[in-house]
């Protein structure tokens, strides 16, 4: 197996791109890292790219994709967008959404262009790498932080988002207002769903891709099946052809909603509350950025619900938050403790990163009683 490390530039990007190519057409098993190489156990037969997990359920595993499961992705990704297209990557690339984007521009018949992330994602530079693409359509992924960084930018940066066929957002969940806002500025905004395991963004807008299957499970549980599932983790058992996720969904009007963790319900009192409702309630407050939601420990109620909110002109005091939380999914959501914090901690490619959140909420502040 080919270890390639990466530091954010485009020179280390170059060499995972003519690794994968080599290992989409059979060659050896490619792992992407920043860091040291880890120690992991040799992939089975077929593989041809290692992913490490976000970790969000503990210590990080390596996941295990075939030449097949790639080539099924990008060209499902393909036929749902529309190809040919141009590709940016502005995304770290030893994640699977990385990963993805250099797999669909190499079958789409040209390398992808390249942010270079040493410095951080920067809008000025988003804008001037999508410059050099040149003229026909072009595609490009993000996780919600930089969609928010780009609209907030404006201008040249803006120009440039709007250029993208599609915007693929994916990573964390895009919050109703955030893909509302873009809507309305002209970005072509498609909301991805998936992770390591199956090669990626998997559901596109609620809508599986072709041949990927969809299932729930009586409590709500996701379990996703198809061409783009992973063999398995390396040292594990195989999938066998269906993924049971962590997740919990339900079906709209056909198309999959995501509701949240399975393992993030907060129990408060003997009733289950989804963080990610509530945090939709409070993103959708005016002068409310962005939310993240945990449960912290409480002797009398088992679970409280708190809340760490980054704050924007207007925000309405703690007391206006309850109220709405309230109003819209009743007294056992509603937060007993709000904090006010600069920005949300993330982890990975841009996931919440609950733990530091429960940190965070837990020294600051005191409790306020549910009320109504």
């Amino acid at each position: 197996m080919r270890t390639i490390a990466l530091d954010g530039s485009p020179g280390g990007v170059d060499a995972l791109v003519d690794a994968l190519a080599a290992a989409l057409d059979g060659g050896p098993a490619v792992l992407p890292h920043t860091g040291p190489a880890p120690a992991t156990p040799g992939p089975p037969p077929a593989t041809a790219v290692v992913i490490a997990t976000s970790g969000s359920t503990g210590r990080p595993r390596h996941v295990a994709l075939t030449a097949a499961a790639l080539r099924a992705s990008a060209g499902a990704t393909a036929a749902r967008l529309g190809d040919p297209a141009r590709w940016l990557l502005a995304l770290p690339a030893e994640h699977v959404a990385g990963v993805q984007v250099i797999v669909r521009a190499l079958l789409a018949g040209a390398p992808p262009a390249v942010q270079d992330l040493r410095p951080g994602f920067r809008a000025d530079a988003f804008a001037a790498v999508t410059d050099g693409l040149g003229p026909g359509p072009r595609h490009t992924s993000l996780v919600p932080t930089q969609l928010l960084r780009l609209l907030d930018a404006g201008g040249p940066a803006l120009d440039a988002l709007r250029s993208y066929r599609a915007v693929l957002v994916g990573g964390a969940a895009l919050d109703a207002d955030l893909r509302r806002r873009a809507l309305d500025a002209g970005v072509a905004v498609v909301t991805t769903y998936g992770m390591s395991e199956t090669a990626g963004g998997c559901v596109y807008d609620g809508v599986p891709l072709d041949g990927v299957t969809v299932d729930l499970e009586a409590d709500g549980r996701i379990v996703l099946g198809g061409p783009t599932l992973a063999t398995g983790y390396l040292g594990g058992p195989p999938f066998g052809g269906r993924f049971r996720t962590g997740d919990l969904g339900r079906l709209v009007g056909g198309r999959l909603e995501v509701l949240g963790r399975a393992d993030d319900v907060i129990v408060t009192g003997g009733e289950n509350v989804a963080p990610a409702a509530v945090e939709r309630v409070l993103v959708a407050q005016p002068g409310v950025r962005a939310a993240c939601v945990v449960g912290i420990p409480d002797v009398r109620w088992g679970q409280v619900v708190a809340a760490a909110v980054v704050p924007g002109p207007g925000r309405p005091g703690d007391d206006g938050l309850r109220d709405a939380v309230r109003a819209a999914l009743g007294r056992a959501a509603v937060p007993r403790r709000i904090v006010d914090v600069a920005e949300i901690p993330v982890r990975g490619i841009g996931k919440p990163d609950r733990a530091a959140v429960t940190r965070l909420v837990t020294v600051t502040g005191g409790l306020e009683p549910p009320s109504g």
